[in-house]
Formats: structure tokens, sequence, C-alpha cells
């Protein structure tokens, strides 16, 4: 690489008003906090004025021991490594997986993009993505706040039921008859326990729930594996990059991948083929965050069964050149926001 060609990192946090309030069995937030990674390129002509611009968004998450003081701080580590010259593929060797690597990856996926001339999908030799439904995520609450929210989105297909362990099955049978026509995921966030669990699943299967993530704690699930699950269970905080997979097969019926846990989406691709070959129904998720954060997972929908890619229905407001979402159909990225 020469001088003239010399890629610069910048980083920073950013902050996005959450509509409303976002709640899940571990709390209650009003903001969606992201990291942005920007990596620039300079063309041989001089001058960034016509070089290159790479972004990637990421969201850390305090369950996995991240902050955003401490993601950035991980990504501006990365300076030097980027000036001279990392790629994607180094970058895996060079960064755990986790939101600081996820950002600086779909960054360099976008840069790669953008030099090529080529779409995201073209670049990675993936399938193109193409419209889809998304589900769209009813916060926890009490069963008569859920109903009251379901409610409004009854005319959605694809519902997701945020709940928290002890009151689930009423909460359930309320979204339920909110809705009599959607279909329902329901995402526990680790709070079930053992003596709840077959009760649950039994109220969550009368409702015609048709996906129950992560039900029990990771690390505290292989009573999965002893008992007729009567429902699809999906890992979510479970499942995070390849080298977690394995261990699954007897506990989960499909995997949920998000970017941010597996640090990327070329890792994020990779898991998606492994999860596959193993004969997991795969989810794409997402953390509450706006168009940037989901732009690349929309990569990964076409293999997906499940796709939760709502996160900026949620916000205030979303970034210039967002994805967009009609009703519950969300389209790919225009090259203006990603890849």
């Amino acid at each position: 690489m020469t001088s003239a060609e010399s890629q610069t990192l910048v980083a920073r946090i950013e902050r996005f008003p959450i509509a409303g309030s976002f709640t899940i069995s571990r709390g209650a937030k009003t903001e969606a906090v992201t990291v942005v990674a920007e990596i620039s390129r300079a063309s041989s002509h001089g001058g960034f004025g016509g070089g290159f611009l790479g972004r990637g968004e990421c969201v850390p998450y305090a369950r996995y021991g991240e902050t955003p003081e401490a993601t950035l701080a991980g990504i501006l580590a990365m300076q030097d490594a980027v000036a001279g010259g990392l790629d994607r593929r180094a970058l895996q060797a060079a960064m755990p997986p986790g939101a600081a690597r996820n950002a600086l990856d779909c960054a360099l996926v976008d840069l790669e993009a953008k030099r090529q001339a080529r779409r995201a999908w073209e670049v990675l030799s993936s399938r193109e993505p193409k419209p889809c439904t998304t589900a769209y995520t009813i916060s926890l609450g009490s069963p008569e706040a859920m109903a009251e929210a379901t409610a409004k989105a009854a005319h959605r297909p694809l519902l997701k039921i945020k709940l928290g362990g002890e009151g689930d099955p009423e909460r359930i049978a309320a979204v339920r008859k909110a809705a009599p026509d959607a279909q329902l995921i329901v995402d526990a966030n680790e709070a079930w326990t053992p003596s709840n669990l077959a009760p649950n699943l039994a109220a969550c299967a009368a409702a015609g729930v048709i996906l129950v993530e992560q039900p029990l704690p990771a690390g505290s699930d292989a009573m999965l594996a002893q008992i007729r699950r009567p429902i699809k269970v999906c890992a979510d905080e479970s499942v995070h990059d390849l080298a977690s997979l394995a261990a699954l097969r007897d506990r989960y019926d499909a995997v949920n991948i998000k970017l941010d846990k597996t640090g990327g989406l070329t890792e994020a691709l990779a898991l998606a083929d492994a999860a596959e070959a193993l004969g997991f129904d795969i989810m794409v998720g997402c953390m509450v965050a706006t168009s940037l954060s989901m732009a690349p997972a929309m990569l990964l929908t076409p293999q997906a069964r499940f796709i939760d890619l709502d996160g900026p229905l949620l916000l205030a407001r979303d970034r210039d050149h967002g994805l967009r979402y009609d009703e519950a159909h969300v389209y790919p990225p225009n090259a203006a926001l990603w890849g």
C-alpha cells in the first residue's frame, strides 16, 4: 500500500433515543448507545475527496461484559493495524469476537465494496438479499400492557414477545388474545428456571408460539437436552461464534445469529453455513440499533427461517438513507447506507 492509498480509522460513540422504552427481563432502556467505526482510504489521486469510506456500527452489550467506552478503545487500538493495511481476513485473528470487531469487520466490508464498485454480497460471494418479513418486538410488561401494545401491532404477521419468567403464561395468553392471527416468537432472555420451564413451554405451545428463544441461562441449559420440547427452542446467549456451535446440538433446534456476538459479518456467514449443515434453523437477530447495524445482517436473511431486524423501528429516529420498512417487510440497503 502506498502512502497515497493509506487507510485511516476513526470511531465514536453515538446515541439514539428509543421511542418510549424497551424492556426485557434484564431491565429497560430509553436510548440505543452505538459505536461507529469509519475507515477511509484515499485514492491514488491524493486526498480523501477522491477516496472511499467504509462504515460499521456495533452495540456493546453489558451481558457480555462490554461497555461503549471499552469498545471504542478496542476499536481505536487497531488504528495502526488499519493504517498498515489490515483487511477483514486478518482482523479475525487480530481481535476476539464481540461488538468492537463487528464494527471494524463491517466497515472493512463496506470499504471493500466501495473500492470495487460492487455490492457487498457480490464481494463476499453470498446470495443477494431480497425484501423479507421481519418480526416486530413487544416489550416485557404486565399482561394488560403487553396486550395493549400487541393490539396496536396485531396486523403484523410476525411478533416477537419478550417474556420474563414468573407470570409468563398469563402474558402470552393475553398477547395471543390481542393478536389472534399473528405468528408469535417468544424471547425469555434467560429468565426461565428449571421449575417453570415446562409450564412456560406448555403455555407457549397452547398459544401457538412457533419458537422460544433462550429460555434458560447460557451455561445452565443442559436440561433442554433432557426434556421433550413441544416447541422449537433457539439459542441466543448460548451461541456466539463457530466455536460455540457444536455443543448446542442436543439442546437447541435453532440459533440466533447476531453480528455483535459473532464479531462481524465474516464470521456470521461462516456460522450460518455451519449451522445449516448441522440441521439448525437459522434466525438472524439484532440489538436495538440503527439501520447501519441492520444493513450487513440483511446478507444473512437468504439463509434464515426467522428474521428479527426491527431495531430501527423501535427508535425515535434513524440514520439518513436508512433501511426501507414497509409495514412488516424490510428491504436490502442502498449503497448510500452501506455495502
